[in-house]
């Protein structure tokens, strides 16, 4: 009888201060899909509804997108999606990982064609999917 597998539900963000992209995936194929972006002000979204998501989705893991500068140095928006991951912690009592997300906004303009709110679910895609595809490689 094979070992039982844990299976990782994640919840990825894509912060900004007025729209936040979420994606939600999981360890067994280590994809992730796009859920709807959350509003946000100043970077604050509503948390009922990123309450609702961890317990609709059974989240066990949370992710979150680091807007890092090209040379590797931190800006105010770093500072701000580091908040960001804290509270989440805080809130939701979940592990919380920090994701390189350069160029992500880039790579997903070109699929989305100025569609903001759907360049940041795509986005979190892409943040999901780039950690999930590191922890299936230890």
């Amino acid at each position: 009888m094979p070992d039982s597998v844990e299976v990782i539900r994640v919840l990825a963000f894509d912060f900004g201060l007025k729209t936040i992209g979420v994606a939600t995936g999981q360890s067994i194929t280590a994809t992730a899909s796009p859920l709807a972006s959350i509003s946000a002000r100043n970077g604050k979204p509503d948390w009922s509804a990123v309450a609702e998501l961890v317990a609709q989705w059974r989240i066990n893991q949370l992710i979150v997108g680091l807007p890092l500068n090209m040379d590797d140095s931190e800006s105010d928006m770093s500072t701000a999606a580091r908040r960001f991951g804290a509270e989440l912690k805080r809130r939701f009592g979940l592990d919380v990982q920090m994701v390189d997300e350069r160029l992500t906004s880039r790579a997903t303009a070109e699929f989305t064609k100025g569609n903001h709110a759907a360049s940041h679910g795509l986005a979190a895609v892409l943040i999901a999917e780039s950690w999930l595809r590191e922890i299936t490689r230890r």
